[in-house]
């Protein structure tokens, strides 16, 4: 999950109100946004997602949600998943009355669905067209 990391460190990292919007053509916008609520294990979290439309409504292509973690060095963890053409709503990772709940081979699963789209990501230029000043809303 580089790709998304550095696109969260180009834009003063991960904090309250962290809203980026990336067009990058002809690719579907990408957009990552600070989440209010923690994650699972109560760490910072984030959405990433591709919108496209159908009959006016907006349609994500994928989002995925992820924790923040920074022991070690920054890395996300993944905990859910959805696809609205697909009408797919996946959770690996979530609290249940009060307890911490994992689905252990979903959660392989996006996390290995992530580095793939994290590496889409890199390989069509997101990165590389990021740009604080006109992606990064304040």
């Amino acid at each position: 999950m580089q790709t998304i990391l550095q696109l969260i460190l180009k834009a003063g990292g991960w904090h309250p109100g962290l809203y980026l919007k990336i067009d990058n053509p002809p690719y579907m916008e990408l957009v990552l946004e600070a989440l209010d609520e923690s994650g699972p294990m109560g760490l910072p979290a984030v959405s990433v997602a591709h919108y496209g439309t159908l009959n006016g409504d907006l349609m994500r292509d994928p989002e995925m949600c992820f924790e923040l973690g920074l022991a070690g060095a920054p890395h996300l963890s993944a905990f859910y998943y959805r696809n609205d053409y697909l009408g797919i709503e996946q959770w690996s990772r979530f609290v249940h009355e009060g307890q911490y709940a994992v689905h252990p081979l979903l959660h392989t699963e996006h996390q290995r669905f992530a580095a793939l789209w994290d590496s889409n990501l890199h390989s069509q230029g997101f990165l590389a067209v990021f740009d604080c000043r006109k992606h990064l809303r304040a």
